[in-house]
């Protein structure tokens, strides 16, 4: 067989190439750190790789999420926490508004201080974050909460809870609404309340009372409706929702305790022919109302009878509404503790998935440089040896033997 003279420079480049493709394939897995460069090198693990690493991609997104998360709620929880301090505060001051030696001046002095907690608990219901977002408007974000008309407070954002996706099938609420932290707050003590009215000239207090028989309970509304002849006091139960009597004629005496339709309550003092105590069904009563009617009260001139019975009253009242106010923003500061704890689990999930990520990754893609650098070795030698042995037959003539 002959073998022309452009077979061997065709066979002869072609093998340099081969060797020099070879070689530059493995200078560049030595220079990446990956032994796939293209999918054509290792098709089956190219797919593994990329379907891993888009999992450790959302892996690596749903933590920032984390993160995110974990700055709001954590920020939500420090104004909860301000707000639980003021709460504490007022009713502190409740408490010692109570004294009988203060005269009025003294009460508007306290008025004084409320009004600046009041002024304290706007500003926190409006708070903003980082982003200047206001942290309690819902959905509304860019919408100020609440506005202040005098001591009327109004709520202009909705009812929306944001939420952060966390995890492959986890959202997490990362924000309350306004309404929800300031507003939605059950008064008296959650299923119905008691008050004196207004008009009342005797010395009788009503107190919280409590539920004796829930399966009693009607959720209707009543009166207390007292009377006094000859120096005897009775009062009559009335089912003002359905106009009926519950009782009659029963007689009173001081700290009476009054039970009817699951309910008990005390009275203590001396009501006057014609006082009237309410007991109704317990609904939403936001603390800014609280504080309002609690100023109010307290602005209120109270010296004498029957103003410091009607002034105990009310105090009473505002103090059991900023206990309720208080037991409800510690059970929303409980929420967001779980949610914390929520998150830092799912974290420290997401750290250990991120490391099988990369153990996977390195498996399948990661370069064994002892391996690779021998091998860049053995290419060089086949390299320069193919060169060389090119210039040794391209050399050959027939001309060197004339």
């Amino acid at each position: 067989m002959r073998v022309s003279t452009g077979i061997i420079y065709e066979t002869g480049t072609r093998l340099m190439l081969q060797q020099q493709e070879q070689l530059m394939e493995t200078q560049q897995q030595l220079s990446t750190g990956k032994k796939i460069i293209t999918p054509s090198d290792d098709p089956i693990s190219a797919a593994q790789v990329l379907n891993i690493a888009q999992s450790a991609s959302l892996n690596d997104q749903y933590s920032v999420n984390r993160r995110n998360a974990n700055a709001s709620l954590a920020q939500e929880e420090n104004v909860l926490k301000k707000l639980t301090d003021i709460i504490q505060t007022v009713q502190s001051n409740v408490i010692y508004a109570g004294n009988a030696s203060l005269t009025d001046e003294n009460r508007k002095m306290i008025a004084a201080e409320l009004r600046s907690h009041f002024g304290t608990l706007m500003s926190l219901a409006n708070t903003t974050d980082e982003k200047g977002q206001f942290l309690f408007s819902g959905y509304q974000s860019n919408t100020k909460p609440f506005t202040q008309t005098g001591l009327s407070v109004e709520y202009a954002g909705d009812q929306g809870q944001r939420l952060n996706q966390v995890g492959p099938a986890r959202q997490i609420t990362i924000s309350d609404s306004g309404s929800d932290i300031f507003e939605r707050i059950k008064d008296g003590n959650g299923v119905f309340t008691t008050a004196a009215v207004s008009t009342n000239t005797g010395t009788g207090v009503i107190d919280v009372g409590s539920v004796i028989t829930p399966t009693s309970l009607t959720g209707d509304s009543y009166q207390i409706n007292f009377s006094v002849s000859s120096g005897i006091t009775t009062y009559d139960v009335v089912n003002v929702t359905t106009g009926l009597p519950v009782s009659t004629s029963n007689p009173y005496v001081d700290n009476s305790t009054v039970s009817f339709d699951g309910m008990q309550l005390s009275i203590k003092g001396q009501p006057a022919n014609g006082d009237t105590f309410t007991v109704t069904p317990s609904s939403n009563q936001g603390i800014f109302a609280t504080m309002k009617d609690l100023i109010t009260a307290l602005e209120t001139p109270a010296s004498g009878q029957p103003g410091g019975t009607r002034l105990v009253n009310q105090l009473n009242t505002a103090l059991q509404n900023l206990n309720n106010s208080s037991e409800h923003i510690l059970t929303k500061q409980a929420s967001i503790g779980a949610k914390l704890q929520e998150l830092d689990a799912l974290e420290s999930v997401g750290s250990d998935q991120s490391i099988q990520y990369e153990q996977l990754l390195t498996q399948l893609q990661g370069v064994d440089y002892t391996q690779s650098i021998t091998e860049l070795q053995r290419q060089q030698v086949y390299l320069q040896a193919a060169q060389q042995a090119y210039i040794k037959v391209a050399g050959l003539s027939l001309f060197n033997y004339i």
